[in-house]
């Protein structure tokens, strides 16, 4: 059996790469997206990134590590919360594997405008005009990637709250707020889908203020080290 400071430790690498994955995600998917792309207007943002090139590609970097902290993170959480039940922990495991995979191919083509605006050769057949709305469009297929392959990350968010509720050594309102989250990611993309115009970025608030209390509460407080070797010691019997 784990030790108890290997637990606590297991819990403090949790913290922190919520932290990360948090801040190199809100810099790589709303910061830069938001100061460089114009949705209606192809010209502008084809302008926008040639401009700001830099700003560009270090906002897919985030990307880069949003998502090595996002497979760091599934490993821990599945350490953390198997003693509750195994069969879920490792099921929330394949959902955030497809998410993150699925987010991958997504930020695949939203890199890819940067190379439709490059200027190369093989591009030389498209007249400027066509190269910018099929930068735009990328962009925008991106997007819709990203918000189907999140459904995913949400069911694995209500699955982990779950955990967390029945865990006994986190708080339950954790468990809650993780599972509200992720009916959040949930509505937003069947609203996406079957009801745009009601497929709202607020119904993704809930998220900002989950992330911020459980990094928190896993980097000063951790777990109850006694009540989760408690559950390991059940779940093994």
């Amino acid at each position: 059996m784990p030790t108890a400071a290997s637990i606590q430790r297991y819990a403090r690498v949790a913290g922190v790469l919520f932290l990360l994955s948090a801040v190199a995600g809100g810099f790589g998917e709303a910061y830069v997206p938001s100061h460089l792309i114009v949705s209606a207007d192809a010209t502008a943002t084809a302008r926008n990134i040639i401009a700001s090139h830099s700003m560009f590609r270090l906002g897919f970097a985030g990307f880069f590590v949003e998502s090595l902290c996002d497979v760091g993170l599934t490993w821990v959480l599945y350490i953390l919360l198997r003693p509750v039940n195994r069969d879920l922990a490792l099921l929330t495991v394949f959902l955030r594997i497809i998410s993150t995979t699925g987010y991958a191919v997504a930020e695949v083509l939203y890199f890819a405008a940067s190379r439709v605006l490059a200027g190369t050769n093989y591009l030389k057949t498209f007249s400027p005009d066509q190269l910018n709305t099929l930068a735009l469009l990328f962009v925008k297929v991106s997007g819709v990637g990203q918000e189907v392959f999140s459904m995913y990350y949400g069911v694995a968010c209500i699955l982990l709250g779950y955990l967390i509720f029945r865990s006994s050594f986190l708080p339950k309102l954790l468990g809650v707020l993780l599972a509200i989250s992720g009916v959040g990611f949930v509505v937003k993309t069947f609203t996406m889908v079957l009801a745009p115009a009601y497929s709202s970025p607020f119904l993704l608030i809930p998220t900002l203020v989950t992330v911020l209390i459980l990094t928190a509460w896993l980097l000063i407080k951790g777990v109850d080290v006694a009540k989760w070797q408690e559950r390991t010691v059940r779940a093994v019997q």
